[in-house]
Parts: structure tokens; C-alpha cells; sequence
């Protein structure tokens, strides 16, 4: 590191009190957010631009990030959504053949703080012991007083609706990668699948069109007439930051189309299907973010490991009786996934598009193309 760099002090302190002291290797100034962790070894580009974890500051656990820096394939979204990314140690000097530019360049050309120098075991294990915290990032300011003031003034994510500040602002189409004006008739021998964007990652919806679907994406706050004029074979309730509990618009959108067509809910989809379908919401102690979560499939009876970054789950026992609960997380036993055959509505709360992360639960694209063949009467 230089040593302007190493001049540039960054402080971060939690609402608990506790204080950190590093560097800021990319940008400068004030952030506030909820403070998590994340586990995956790789896959810094797709976790800072995840819609998923706007409104947090993102703490690496893994000690070395940058070394690979960033490409335009990897983006799963068109931008950074979270408030700060702290890692253990930056690398300034990528070595990957796909490399475009450096992570500092990336979080600079966006307006983010990016912090290192920062003792990441010893704040992952002040958060698995307390939890997820509100916190800030200083760059400007030292007063402890003064920064923890604001801390706890900030709202944090509970009751908060931040889908509003990540979602579409007028549908469009998702063909070949990119984003394209939508289509006023659906195209002859695809699957017209309509994506509900809470914070969509691309990788669903490069998933989607892999198979053959035409995928359009509509914005979050779109009336069940809308979504359904659409003629769609499929609805899928994507991903999305903040507090399920919030959206009670969505949940009553979702609630107006259930049974009417096959309906695939991920990641905050899945609350959103859980709540439609009569359930309630809960925050998690620190939540679970990162790519090596281990799932039990309890139809097949075998372990999935899995991609997930959520900070909510649904309360099983608040759901009806008759639905089916078809996954569990092995670390902690909350819900991983519901389906109801009747009602031809299936959701997961981790991220079947594996970005980052394993390929395990990508059979679940496959399963929301069959259901919808079965509602079409098809073989």
C-alpha cells in the first residue's frame, strides 16, 4: 500500500460501541448500514453488485480480495448497491485474464467507500455473537461520541421497504444479456416468463432464457392486472433487499395471482410467496450470506450446498397446515423452501442461479419450466 493510502484512515464503529481503525482503499466520506459478513471465498463482484444487500456494509471474511479484479460477464446488476465493502486486505494488482480494471476503480466509478486494514475475524465474531448491527464508515470524522450518535439514529433495515429503491422503473425485455424495450406480443415458441423486480440478480434471468423462456421484467410495484396482461406461462418473484414485512403491496399483488399461473419465488420471492400464502416474516441473528450454506432437500432426501444472502426468513409455523415445506438449513433449521402443488406456487430461499456460488439447486429452473408445461396440459 502507498502511503497516501495508508493516510487515509478509516473508522468504523457499531451501534454496540465497538471501534475499528483501517484504511480506506477506495473512495472517501461517510456511509451508515447494516453491518454483515459474507463467507464465500470468490465472488466480490457478484456480492457488491447484488440489489440484494443495498441499505448493508458487506465484510469479506475470506482475507484477500482484489485479486482478480472485475469484468463486465460477472455484473448482476448495472450497479453497486451496498453502502460499504470492508475486506482484511485489498489487492491492487489483479491477475486474471478476464480482469477489466481493479475493484478500487470499480467502487471509485461508482461513488463507493471501500475500507481495509480492518481485523475482519475479530468483527465477523463480534457479529455472529451480537448480530448484525447498524454501523458506520468515516472517513472525515474520528469522534467516536459523535459517530455512534449517528449510528443510533440510523433506522436500520426493519419495517424499511428498500425494493423501492432497486427495482426496474418501466419493464423491459431480457434477451441476450442485455436489456431491451419490451415486446407488445410474446415471441412464437418461447415461454413467457414475467419477473416480479425486487432487486433481480442477471443470473436469473440469464437462467430463464437459457431455457427458452422470454423473460420480462416488470417493476416491483406493477397491479396484479398489469403482470397478468401480460399473458405470462410463468411469474418468478425475485430476490431484493430490506424487511418482507414491508411490502405488503407485493404480498397482496401476489396474492391476487396465485393459482392462476405457475409462480416461482427466490430469496425474497420466497418470503413474499410465504406472507401471500398466510405466513409471517422474521429477522435473522446475523443472517446467512455467502456460498457454502449446506440445504436439506427433504423430497430427494440429499444435502444441497447452496448460495444464499438473506437477513429475514419465513416462520414455518405461521403457514398453513396443508403446505409443503421442501427444504431446511442444516446450520440453523429455519426455511428453505415451501411449494403448494394446488395452488402451482413453489419458492427457495437461497439462489438457485449459483452466482457466485454452486450449481446444486440450478434443477429448480427445470422444475418452474415443468410446472409450467403442466399447466399448459403439456407433456
Amino acid at each position: 500500500m502507498s502511503l497516501n493510502r495508508r493516510q487515509r484512515i478509516a473508522t468504523l464503529i457499531l451501534e454496540d460501541g465497538s471501534v475499528f481503525q483501517g484504511y480506506a482503499f477506495a473512495g472517501s466520506g461517510e456511509v451508515l448500514g447494516e453491518v454483515v459478513f459474507n463467507t464465500g471465498m470468490t465472488g466480490y463482484q457478484e456480492v457488491i453488485t447484488d440489489p440484494s444487500y443495498k441499505g448493508q456494509i458487506v465484510t469479506m471474511t475470506y482475507p484477500l480480495i482484489g485479486n482478480y479484479g472485475i469484468n463486465p460477464e460477472d455484473m448482476e446488476s448495472a450497479d453497486i448497491h451496498l453502502e460499504g465493502f470492508i475486506v482484511k486486505e485489498y489487492e491492487d494488482f489483479p491477475s486474471n485474464w478476464r480482469s477489466a480494471k481493479t475493484l478500487k476503480v470499480f467502487l471509485e466509478e461508482r461513488g463507493k467507500l471501500g475500507v481495509d486494514g480492518i481485523d475482519t475475524r475479530a468483527l465477523t465474531r463480534r457479529i455472529r455473537l451480537s448480530g448484525a448491527m447498524r454501523g458506520i464508515i468515516s472517513t472525515e470524522n474520528f469522534g467516536t461520541d459523535a459517530l455512534l450518535e449517528k449510528v443510533r439514529a440510523y433506522p436500520g433495515l426493519v419495517g424499511r421497504d428498500l425494493v423501492k429503491n432497486v427495482t426496474c422503473s418501466k419493464a423491459y425485455l431480457w434477451k441476450e444479456g442485455r436489456v431491451q424495450d419490451a415486446p407488445s406480443s410474446a415471441t412464437l415458441g418461447k415461454r413467457r416468463v414475467v419477473v416480479l423486480d425486487c432487486g433481480v440478480k442477471y443470473n436469473i434471468l440469464r437462467n430463464l432464457e437459457k431455457r427458452g423462456c422470454e423473460v420480462i421484467v416488470v417493476p416491483a410495484s406493477s397491479p396484479a392486472e398489469e403482470i397478468l396482461s401480460w399473458r405470462p406461462q410463468g411469474i418468478l418473484l425475485s430476490n431484493g433487499p430490506g424487511d418482507p414485512a414491508a411490502l405488503s403491496y407485493i404480498v397482496d399483488t401476489v396474492r391476487k395471482m396465485l393459482g392462476k399461473v405457475p409462480i416461482f419465488g427466490i430469496c425474497l420471492g420466497h418470503q413474499i410467496l410465504g406472507q401471500a400464502l398466510g405466513g409471517k416474516t422474521a429477522k435473522l441473528k446475523f443472517g446467512h450470506h455467502g456460498v457454502n450454506q449446506p440445504v436439506k432437500n427433504k423430497g430427494k432426501c440429499r444435502v444441497e450446498i447452496t448460495s444464499q444472502n438473506h437477513g429475514f426468513v419465513v416462520v414455518p409455523e405461521s403457514l398453513p397446515g396443508t403446505l409443503k415445506s421442501t427444504h431446511d438449513n442444516l446450520n440453523d433449521g429455519t426455511s428453505e423452501g415451501i411449494s403448494d402443488s394446488e395452488l402451482r406456487a413453489f419458492s427457495v430461499q437461497y439462489h438457485p442461479e449459483a452466482a457466485p456460488g454452486p450449481h446444486d439447486a440450478d434443477y429448480l429452473f427445470d422444475q418452474f419450466l415443468d410446472w409450467m408445461k403442466k399447466n399448459k396440459g403439456e407433456k
